[in-house]
């Protein structure tokens, strides 16, 4: 059983797909009574309380709330870039809190993608090479093959060469998307990825990637103040002063 198992493993890592602990029964995310407090000035500031929430395989959800509720804080310690000051953070069966800094980078570069609102591409790197890049760190081969083929998928196949400062907005988001997904993520983080865009094109890039999570079958979670981009994901997850209320 457990060789037939491994066999299965494999192939399914092969294919770009994860086979997730206990049949992909159990939830991929699980956030579990998630605090986070900081000291400033005045004392001890509680930014979030308490949250509790499961992800399945596949699901998408929109993390949602006004300015400084806490959202991208919590967006932040589940790609374990932050840590909270107690609770759990379980992904695809690993506690990130477990692991030091290092163990916890190299777990992402495995396994996470995270996409940012200000795109964080190097601007000295074409759109080729920021894409290849996190396949050359983690030491794959086949990087350029595999991100020249990504960024086609994008709609970026004429715009290999370019530098990201002739790149529009829109163009930007998406080599950033065409870089977190390179890597066939388990799951997708995005802090407000259309926040600096116009409406037209913040929608075509939300397009895209539910699109690329359909395909990939990957999980996405998303940060965002567009109430009709929210409302295009699986789950709405609405936080108010820190705390997880009922959308």
């Amino acid at each position: 059983m457990v060789s037939v198992l491994r066999v299965c493993q494999e192939g399914a890592r092969l294919a770009g797909l994860l086979l997730l602990p206990a049949l992909m029964s159990d939830p991929l995310i699980r956030v579990s009574h998630l605090f986070k407090s900081v000291q400033d000035s005045s004392g001890t500031l509680d930014i979030l309380r308490d949250i509790d929430f499961t992800l399945n395989p596949r699901e998408t959800a929109a993390i949602v709330g006004a300015s400084g509720s806490g959202k991208s804080t919590l967006l932040s310690i589940m790609a374990g870039l932050d840590t909270p000051t107690r609770g759990t953070v379980w992904l695809a069966g690993q506690d990130l809190f477990t692991l030091d800094e290092d163990a916890r980078a190299q777990w992402r570069a495995r396994h996470l993608g995270f996409v940012f609102q200000s795109f964080q591409l190097l601007s000295h790197l074409t759109a080729l090479e920021n894409v290849m890049l996190p396949l050359e760190l983690a030491g794959e081969t086949g990087a350029r093959t595999a991100a020249r083929e990504m960024l086609g998928r994008v709609g970026l196949g004429q715009r290999l060469n370019h530098t990201p400062r002739v790149l529009s907005g829109g163009e930007q988001q998406r080599v950033a998307l065409a870089r977190a997904f390179v890597v066939q993520p388990d799951i997708l983080l995005a802090d407000e990825p259309t926040g600096s865009l116009d409406h037209a094109t913040g929608a075509q890039v939300m397009d895209l990637m539910l699109d690329l999570n359909r395909e990939r079958g990957t999980t996405l979670v998303l940060v965002t103040h567009d109430s009709v981009l929210a409302s295009r994901c699986d789950r709405r997850l609405q936080i108010d002063a820190g705390r997880l209320v009922p959308a």
